[in-house]
C-alpha cells in the first residue's frame, strides 16, 4: 500500500523493484560510498570499505543490521508526508486535574507544540510528565499534524501506549518495538522505541522524546540524528527528562533550546531523599546464602508490614543469589527475578502492576518508564559502576508517586561511597530545594485531597 511508504524509508531490493513504480515513490539510495567511505543514509554509520564488503563490489552497513540489512543491492522507497488521515481528529477525553505548576508546564508546550519549537521539560520524576503532554497533543491532532512519542526504553512505551489509548479513544496509535507482534500501519499517532525512528523520514510535525537522557539514545548519536531525520524540516521536539545530559543543559546554556522547570511532583511533595546504609562484602555474604544484616533487617521489615517495595541488583549474575538468599533468610515467595532478556519479562511485570507479587528483584530495567502506586525501593550495590547517577535518581524515583502514599522510603545499599552516589543524592536534594522554595511561596501547590 502506497501509505506504506508515507514519511517512511522502505527498503526494496533492486530485483523486487517495478520497472514502472508509481510517480509518488521517491527512490532514495541507501549507501553512499565518499571515498574509501560507505555512508549508511539510514544511521548516518560511515564504516571502511574493507568492513562493509559483500561480493562483487556491493556494500552494506554492518552497524544498523537488527533493523534490516542496508546494502547497495536495494533502495528506500519513500512518499513525503501528506498528512491523510482517514480517522476523525482525535478528541482529549482525558478527565483528570493538572496542578497549577502542571498547567504552566502544559500551556507553554501547547504554544511550543504549534510554534514546531524545540523544548526540554525538566521535570522530577513523578510530576506527571505525561499528562502535561496531553493537551498540546490534542492540540496537534485536531490540526492534523503527525506526530510521534519516542522513547529509548521499550517498557516506557508499553506503559504510555495504554494511556494515550485511554485519553485519546477515537484515535488509532501505531505500537512500535523491536519485537512487536502488529506489523506496521500509517497512523496519526505512533508510539515506538527511539530505534524505530531510523525508519522514518520527514514524517512528523512534533516529536516528544520522554527519558531522553536513557541509554541507549543518550550515548548513541545515530539515533540523536534518526529522530532529527524522522521530524519534518520545520517540525518541533519536546524533550522529557528528569536527568539532562550536558549536551541538552549545553543547547539550553547556549540559547540553542528553550527549557521549562519542574521540581514538584504531580501531588506536591518532594522527592524522597535516600539513606545510605554501609554493607561491605555484600556479595560474599550472598554467595554463603544468606544477606546482609542490615539488609535483611530492611527486607523484613516490609516484608512484616506486607509493603511492595522494587529491589534492585547491579548485575543479572546476582539475581540467583539474591533470590536464594531471600527464600533463606526472609522464607517468602512472594517476589520474582526479572531482568532485560527475561522471556516472560512484560507478564511479571504486569503481575507486579496487578499486586501479584509483594516486591520485584531486578537490574536497572525498571529504573524508569514503570509506575507502580506506593512502593518502596532498596538498591543493593548503589555504588556500582553499572550505576550512573541518572539511573540511580530514576531507581529512587520509583517510590512516592502516589498521591495516597506520597513519601515512600529509598535506600541506598553501599559497599562504599561512590561519586555517582554522592552525584545523585546532590541532585535530588537540589531539586527539592528548589520544590521547597516554591511550597513556601506558594502551599497550596501540595495536594493532599
Amino acid at each position: 500500500m502506497i501509505e506504506d511508504y508515507f514519511g517512511r524509508r522502505v527498503l526494496v531490493p533492486i530485483v523486487d523493484m517495478p520497472s514502472k513504480p508509481s510517480a509518488k515513490i521517491e527512490i532514495l539510495p541507501t549507501i553512499k560510498i565518499v571515498k574509501n567511505v560507505a555512508v549508511c543514509q539510514r544511521c548516518g554509520a560511515k564504516s571502511r570499505l574493507t568492513d562493509a564488503a559483500l561480493p562483487k563490489h556491493e556494500y552494506y552497513c554492518p552497524v544498523c543490521l537488527n533493523l534490516g540489512r542496508v546494502d547497495t543491492l536495494s533502495k528506500f522507497y519513500h512518499v513525503a508526508e501528506p498528512n491523510q488521515f482517514s480517522a476523525p481528529y482525535p478528541q482529549l477525553i482525558w478527565q483528570g486535574k493538572l496542578s497549577p505548576l502542571q498547567s504552566e508546564v502544559a500551556e507553554t508546550v501547547t504554544a511550543s507544540m504549534r510554534q514546531h519549537e524545540k523544548r526540554l521539560i525538566w521535570a522530577v520524576t513523578g510530576a506527571g510528565k505525561t499528562e502535561m503532554m496531553f493537551k498540546g497533543l490534542a492540540d496537534r491532532l485536531q490540526a492534523g499534524e503527525r506526530i510521534a512519542w519516542a522513547s529509548p526504553r521499550v517498557d516506557v512505551c508499553l506503559e504510555i501506549y495504554p494511556r494515550l489509548n485511554k485519553a485519546f479513544q477515537n484515535c488509532k496509535i501505531a505500537l512500535l518495538y523491536g519485537h512487536a507482534k502488529e506489523a506496521y500501519c500509517y497512523r496519526q499517532l505512533t508510539v515506538c522505541t527511539t530505534h524505530q525512528l531510523l525508519r522514518f523520514y520527514h514524517a512528523f510535525d512534533n516529536l516528544i522524546i520522554d527519558e531522553v537522557d536513557a541509554f541507549p539514545f543518550a550515548a548513541n548519536p545515530r539515533l540523536f540524528l534518526a529522530a532529527h531525520n524522522a521530524v519534518k524540516p520545520n517540525g518541533g521536539m519536546i524533550f522529557l527528562t528528569a536527568t539532562p545530559g550536558r549536551e541538552l543543559l549545553n543547547a539550553v546554556s547556549r540559547g540553542r533550546l528553550a527549557v521549562s522547570y519542574l521540581p514538584l511532583r504531580y501531588h506536591g511533595h518532594l522527592l524522597p531523599m535516600p539513606k545510605v546504609s554501609l554493607v561491605i562484602n555484600w556479595r560474599r555474604q550472598l554467595q554463603a546464602g544468606h544477606l546482609p544484616i542490615r539488609v535483611k533487617q530492611m527486607l523484613l521489615h516490609e516484608v512484616k508490614a506486607h509493603q511492595r517495595f522494587l529491589l534492585f541488583v547491579p548485575h543479572v549474575k546476582d539475581l540467583p543469589m539474591v533470590k536464594t538468599a531471600l527464600q533463606n533468610d526472609l522464607a517468602t515467595s512472594e517476589f520474582v527475578t526479572v531482568h532485560a532478556s527475561d522471556p516472560l519479562r512484560q507478564e511479571k511485570v504486569q503481575a507486579m502492576r496487578e499486586q501479584k507479587y509483594l516486591f520485584l528483584v531486578t537490574t536497572s530495567i525498571l529504573e524508569r518508564g514503570v509506575t507502580f502506586p506506593g512502593i518502596d525501593v532498596m538498591i543493593l550495590g548503589a555504588d556500582d559502576e553499572v550505576f550512573s547517577a541518572s539511573a540511580l535518581i530514576q531507581m529512587a524515583g520509583r517510590a512516592g508517586r502516589a498521591k495516597e502514599r506520597p513519601t515512600g522510603t529509598v535506600c541506598f545499599f553501599v559497599g562504599a561511597m561512590s561519586q555517582r552516589v554522592r552525584e545523585a543524592l546532590h541532585q535530588i536534594a537540589y531539586m527539592n530545594q528548589k520544590g521547597a522554595r516554591l511550597l513556601a511561596k506558594m502551599p497550596a501547590l501540595r495536594r493532599d485531597d
